[in-house]
């Protein structure tokens, strides 16, 4: 759109505040607004800098419409930029709605990197880097969780999971009872004066947990094996068996077919039609 500004998305730091570029300083100094997820949060990042512009809300609770608002300054030719509460936009944060409207208006955006927990996390870990792959936050439903654990279980490179501190021992316990022997690094405080990254089984992680635990995690699995044998059907009923303890049975099936790369279908008709 001729005439129109540009939207800068604009990486912060995930903990400590002088991981952020030259460039990234340059453009906030420059905008006229900055959409950010909590104003609040937001300044304590600006003020150490001493960037004073306007602030704008911008959260995925009004997301939606806020955008036909940002679309309008950009329209009248306003540069902004938009960040989010630590790390990089949109990854397991608002902002793509604004960015798929950006793209239907014809308006310029350009994404500045920085700070990002995910890649700090993948090489914390030790595990192999070459492939990942990243699910963000997992499903509240234990039936869905569990599931989508079982499915991952099955890839051999890394899983990489966002875990909130009041979760994080139900995912453990999840990831336990699905394949209690892989190894698993668990990331928090990334950058901060106390970061931390434990190394483990599931069983091992959960007696190393403090008794109240804080703060956000990155929670990797390691891949599994490329080499994993195909499993019996006396040892695919026995699995079945085992998931069906803690989730409905067809749950368990999409688990287990998602685990083995047996259609479902063909597990309904081997455990389900008896």
């Amino acid at each position: 759109m001729d005439g129109s500004g540009i939207l800068y998305i604009v990486a912060t730091p995930i903990g400590n505040l002088k991981d952020i570029s030259l460039r990234a300083l340059e453009t906030l100094k420059e905008v006229d607004f900055i959409l950010c997820e909590d104003t609040r949060h937001s300044a304590v990042l600006l003020n150490y800098y001493e960037i004073k512009k306007p602030l704008y809300a911008y959260h995925k609770f009004n997301e939606a419409k806020t955008c036909e608002n940002v679309i309008n300054k950009l329209s009248e030719g306003k540069n902004g930029a938009l960040i989010s509460d630590a790390g990089t936009p949109l990854i397991s944060d608002p902002g793509n709605i604004l960015v798929k409207e950006l793209i239907a208006n014809d308006i310029e955006f350009y994404v500045i990197p920085g700070a990002s927990a995910i890649l700090s996390s993948v090489i914390m870990s030790g595990f192999d880097t070459d492939r990942f792959f990243f699910n963000g936050f997992l499903p509240k439903k234990k039936g869905k969780r569990r599931e989508i654990i079982s499915k991952n279980s099955a890839f051999d490179f890394m899983s990489i999971y966002y875990v909130s501190p009041h979760e994080l021992r139900d995912v453990l316990s999840d990831i336990h009872d699905i394949m209690p022997d892989r190894k698993i690094s668990l990331s928090k405080e990334l950058t901060k004066l106390h970061e931390q990254t434990l190394r483990g089984t599931a069983s091992e992680l959960l007696h190393m947990l403090p008794e109240e635990v804080k703060g956000e995690y990155v929670l990797i699995t390691e891949g599994g094996s490329e080499d994993q044998k195909e499993l019996s059907p006396e040892e695919l009923e026995d699995r079945f068996e085992e998931l069906k303890k803690t989730m409905k049975s067809n749950d368990a099936l999409k688990a287990l077919a998602a685990e083995s790369g047996i259609n479902k279908r063909e597990l309904y008709d081997m455990f389900m039609k008896k």
